[in-house]
């Protein structure tokens, strides 16, 4: 019994990271170098020679890296213990059952340990993005498959309105198209608004294909349609400044359903931002002035996002990514009915729990893998 727990234990030396560990020599060796960083700093604080530009810049650096020390002396510690009691079972053959199960036991406690410290040290150093924390507007239009790509997206607006519910976040819908007849929406805008809604749903941006027999089939037959999604960060007016002088602002009378008021009023409000040529136009409300603020906060998340993508582009190195741009236009997810299936094509993410992912209710399990992934590979790029 010894010699098979010796073996199991073997497997997790800790001589080096174990292969399935996060933090590689590399990432070691700059762990090392941030430590030694902050240990400096905190001594030039001490240093009353120091202007007090310098010290408050000190300041604020220690600060930022007295998480990742801290963390990061756990994970020697962990790492140190995992070394002492793996040579502690190795040189005592003589160990009874109890005391073998015991050190066993404390063994696996101290890799769960470590698992988790490894990941939030690299949700440390994995480069931040400013938007994360913002509110977010989602965009969902159907694609191709007629009334059931429709149907589809409304499928899709109730699945991201409860995971909104169970975030706590607000959910405002701007303006929707149903043109369908009431059984779904040609295109629907919400804002939704609470902390880190960017941060969770931007990977949702893309296009996402159904595959499932449609209500109005007679012959059982699966057919395929896409919705295209679109997850745009909602800046404050401080983050982007809008000049009356570059918009193009026409009215018009409203289309569609609404009764009598909304098609002999203009009350529709289309904008158009002449530098960027992003043109945004609401029609929802009988007010003309409120069509102009909804307008107005769409435009500004669009103008906000082509900026952010701008800067992150020239950041991003050429190497190609399995995670993806978040582009709308990319094939990101498959919905798969019949199979119960929902596969994430960016990270070969394949999960057998359809009906509770588009309740919104297990959507989570979608998003922190994709979350992870891009935290490692983001890493490769520093």
């Amino acid at each position: 019994m010894f010699k098979r727990a010796l073996l199991q234990i073997g497997r997790y030396s800790t001589k080096a990271p174990t292969p399935t560990s996060r933090i590689t020599p590399a990432l070691e060796k700059k762990l090392i170098g941030l430590t030694e960083r902050h240990d400096s700093l905190l001594s030039q604080l001490n240093d009353s020679s120091l202007s007090g530009l310098d010290l408050t810049n000190a300041s604020k650096e220690v600060a930022s890296l007295s998480a990742t020390k801290s963390l990061f002396e756990e994970w020697q510690k962990s790492k140190n213990d995992l070394r002492e009691l793996h040579q502690l079972l190795s040189s005592n053959s003589d160990m009874d059952d109890e005391m073998l199960e015991l050190a066993k036991e404390e063994f696996g406690d101290i890799n769960t340990k470590m698992v988790q410290i490894e990941k939030e040290l690299v949700t440390e150093l994995a480069p931040k993005d400013t938007a994360d924390h913002a509110s977010a507007i989602l965009e969902i239009r159907s694609g191709a498959g007629g009334d059931e790509a429709s149907i589809f997206t409304a499928d899709m607006a109730r699945m991201y309105e409860r995971f909104s519910q169970l975030q706590r976040w607000k959910w405002e819908i701007l303006s929707q198209s149903d043109e369908t007849g009431g059984k779904g929406f040609k295109d629907i805008t919400v804002n939704i608004g609470g902390r880190n809604v960017f941060g969770l749903l931007k990977y949702e941006s893309g296009v996402h294909r159904v595959q499932r027999v449609p209500v109005t089939e007679s012959q059982g037959r699966i057919h395929t349609s896409t919705v295209t999604v679109a997850i745009l960060p909602q800046p404050n007016e401080i983050d982007v400044q809008i000049k009356d002088s570059d918009l193009r602002i026409d009215v018009y009378r409203a289309s569609g359903a609404g009764g009598q008021h909304v098609n002999t009023t203009d009350s529709a409000v289309r904008i158009t931002h002449i530098p960027t040529g992003l043109v945004v136009a609401m029609q929802d409300e009988r007010s003309q002035h409120k069509n102009k603020l909804k307008a107005m906060k769409v435009l500004r998340a669009k103008v906000f996002e082509q900026e952010r993508l701008k800067i992150q582009n020239e950041r991003r190195s050429s190497r190609n990514k399995l995670i993806g741009t978040g582009d709308r236009s990319e094939k990101i997810r498959t919905y798969n009915y019949p199979q119960n299936r929902v596969t994430d094509h960016r990270i070969n993410l394949t999960l057998y729990e359809l009906e509770h992912i588009i309740s919104g209710e297990s959507l989570m399990h979608i998003i922190e893998p994709l979350q992870e992934h891009h935290l490692a590979e983001s890493l490769l790029e520093e």
